[in-house]
Formats: C-alpha cells, structure tokens, sequence
C-alpha cells in the first residue's frame, strides 16, 4: 500500500466539490473552459484552484496570463495564487519541455503531484484534465473519491464519437457527471443533444464561438469582457454542482 494515498485524501478533505473538466480529444476548449470557469467562479466569490493535469500540453498558465510566479515550500507545496486563484500545473515542473511520461511514470507523477500540494480550505478545485481515457484520467478516479466530470464537446462528428466512449466508460465506472456543454458553437442545431440524450446526462448551456477570445488569451481584463466568459457564468448560474450559496 502506497503511504502516499492516505495523504492524498488529507489534502482534498476541505475542498467542497472537485469538478474535472475533460473531453475526447485535443483541441475543443477543455483548457480554455476549466479557466473560464475557475476564473468566472473565483469572481463570483468562491475559494478556487486551478489544476492543470495536462502532461503534454499545459496551457492554462497561457490561458490566464501566468508569469514568473512559483509554488512555495512549507511541508509540501503551496499553490501559488493568481486572480484570487490557487493554481498548480505540470509546467511548474516540466517548464517549456515537453514530458515523455507513459504509464507508471505518468501514474507516480501525478501521485506526487497530488501528495505534496497543499490546496488548503477551497469551494472549488478544477481541474483540467488531459483528453480521453487515458492512465492520467483513469488515476484521477482512483485517488479522488469526490470528483466529478464535466464534459466538453464540439458539433464536430469526430469529437462527438469520442465523446460518447468517453461519456460510456464514465457510466460504466459510476462515477458522477456534472453535465455536458457544447463549446464554439456556431449554429443553435439540436444535433449534439440528440446524439447524446441515450446517456441522460444533463445538457448544460451552451458555450457559442467567440472570435475576440483568442486575442484575449493571456489578458484577463480583455478575457472577462468576451462573450465566451459570459456563457460560462451562464453554466454557472444554471447549474446545481456550481451552486453553493
């Protein structure tokens, strides 16, 4: 038995709900989201931390404009805090290098990872996961007895083929699903929800495609102002998991 795991319990024991935002493949938004919502809720008043799990392409340091700030030392790590944000990533470790990790390696990581950071009394921890199925997602349902998905989609038929084995094996394992959101939508078409009503997962509000958002990347008074940033206090405000007051 792992002594680590003990300890991982201890560090997640006040925070009241751990929310990861995950979905089948690269490039839909799942980072871009799991910032907008930490971001949105932090300015809605709640304690939050952001963690990025992404091994092969942390992003939301960039997402959020994230610079030369560093987790301190005190009997483990203590997430640094940016926005009113505790954020951990892989890119504090990792820097601009890309990691090589596959099973056992990508499972001791994220081990230690969870063992020695300190998050302290949270509402919220989200954390953006890697895309898929993959040893990273499957090790974050193993350590954290709380979590729960919140999935992300395109109308994109390939993505939504990969969602549906994804939105599968989370049925399968009985682990709880926050809801479904369909992100850069560019028509109101029913499409996706009809495709994924068989799994009677809650359809959250939809997040429409917003042409100024790449260029509020880095920017967070700009990225508060985007329309994206405002359909994910939709999400919020229309969701019992985001709802604690």
């Amino acid at each position: 038995m792992d002594p680590r795991l003990g300890i991982i319990d201890k560090r997640f024991e006040n925070i009241k709900r751990l929310i990861a935002v995950s979905g089948g493949k690269g490039g839909i938004g799942k980072s871009c989201v799991a910032s907008g919502l930490a971001l949105a809720l932090s300015k809605a008043g709640y304690k939050v931390g952001l963690l990025d799990l992404d091994f092969y392409g942390p992003s939301a340091h960039i997402i959020l404009g994230i610079k030369d700030i560093y987790p301190k030392e005190s009997k483990g790590i203590i997430p640094p805090k940016i926005h009113n944000i505790k954020f951990m990533s892989m890119v504090y470790y990792a820097g601009d290098k890309p990691s090589p990790l596959r099973g056992v390696d990508i499972s001791n990581s994220i081990i230690e990872l969870l063992t020695i950071t300190r998050w302290g009394v949270l509402d919220f921890l989200i954390i953006d996961m890697p895309p898929g199925i993959g040893d990273a997602t499957l090790d974050m349902i193993r350590l954290i007895k709380r979590i729960k998905f919140l999935t992300i989609t395109t109308q994109s038929e390939i993505v939504l083929e990969t969602v549906k084995k994804m939105l599968k094996i989370l049925k399968e394992l009985k682990i709880p699903i926050v809801g479904i959101t369909e992100n850069m939508r560019t028509t109101k078409s029913k499409l996706v929800k009809k495709q994924l009503e068989i799994f009677d997962i809650p359809f959250l509000k939809g997040i429409d495609f917003d042409p100024t958002l790449e260029d509020s990347i880095g920017n967070i008074d700009k990225l508060l102002k985007t329309n994206f940033i405002q359909d994910i206090k939709k999400i919020i405000l229309t969701t019992p998991e985001f709802r604690l007051k």
